[in-house]
């Protein structure tokens, strides 16, 4: 496909624009937490003595280290198993010739259309039964269930695109089943794990609703959730406010940045090169 220069130009000009926009806002939270605490700024200024020492407030009086390691705590547990989950579940829907995999791959893509606020009174009163409310548990249960028919058809997909031939030439050399997944499958499926990790990790630790409404303790959300502790702690100090948002925000960003390029190369996977 030839592109012309307009067409390149243009595209660049609009990544650009994007790109603005996307990072403004930071810049604008990055300012007003360099302010001194006892201020309330306003748009986008610069003071001549940064007060660094608000990161310090913020990480310490909100007790970050604890809400990072409940975060950790539920991601531990919810990427590893939803991927686990997924995998099986693509691969014998992509593959396997199972009775009622049209069906079953329907049914995955109307659990997308349900929205999490939808399901989350039924959750209150079903995590309240199993006695595990406010308890870590009971986010990352439904986490690992809401996440299912996103992961599976992300997985379908990627095991759809694997060629034929690849799984018949493992059956003639005598492969089991079994040897195929974990010999053949599996490794051509690194890229799209990948990014289907990077994209788990990013949700759960951005989760908001689910902690807030599941558990009552603010120290044993995910740090997203804590959100509003932050906000019931600094709400006459938007400088430490902003300042405790960056430092929940930077987490997810160094995580992408340091993935990026496995995200990008399982987004761009079209085919498997022999």
């Amino acid at each position: 496909m030839i592109v012309n220069k307009t067409e390149l130009i243009l595209g660049r000009v609009i990544l650009i624009v994007v790109l603005v926009l996307t990072i403004i806002p930071l810049v604008n939270m990055l300012s007003a937490a360099l302010q001194p605490a006892d201020t309330n700024p306003t748009g986008l200024t610069f003071t001549g003595d940064p007060q660094w020492i608000n990161f310090v407030t913020a990480f310490e009086k909100g007790n970050v280290w604890r809400l990072m390691g409940s975060s950790l705590f539920i991601v531990v547990f919810v990427v590893p198993v939803s991927l686990v989950c997924a995998t099986l579940a693509g691969y014998a829907l992509g593959n396997l010739r199972i009775p009622g995999a049209r069906f079953l791959f329907i049914f995955f893509i109307l659990g997308l259309t349900i929205p999490f606020e939808a399901l989350i009174i039924p959750l209150y009163y079903e995590v309240q039964g199993l006695g595990i409310l406010n308890t870590q548990w009971a986010v990352i249960f439904p986490l690992i269930g809401l996440y299912m028919p996103f992961s599976v058809i992300w997985m379908r997909a990627h095991f759809l695109g694997v060629p034929s031939e690849l799984s018949e030439a493992a059956r003639v050399d005598g492969a089991s089943r079994w040897q195929e997944f974990r010999s053949i499958q599996l490794p051509l499926a690194r890229p799209a794990l990948s990014a289907l990790a990077i994209l788990l990790f990013l949700w759960t630790w951005n989760q908001f609703l689910l902690p807030v409404v599941l558990i009552a303790d603010p120290l044993n959300r995910t740090v997203a959730g804590a959100l509003t502790f932050f906000q019931g702690q600094y709400s006459s100090s938007i400088p430490l406010l902003n300042a405790g948002a960056l430092i929940i925000i930077v987490p997810t960003i160094l995580v992408f940045v340091i993935f990026q390029r496995q995200f990008i190369q399982a987004l761009l996977q079209g085919a498997v090169k022999g």
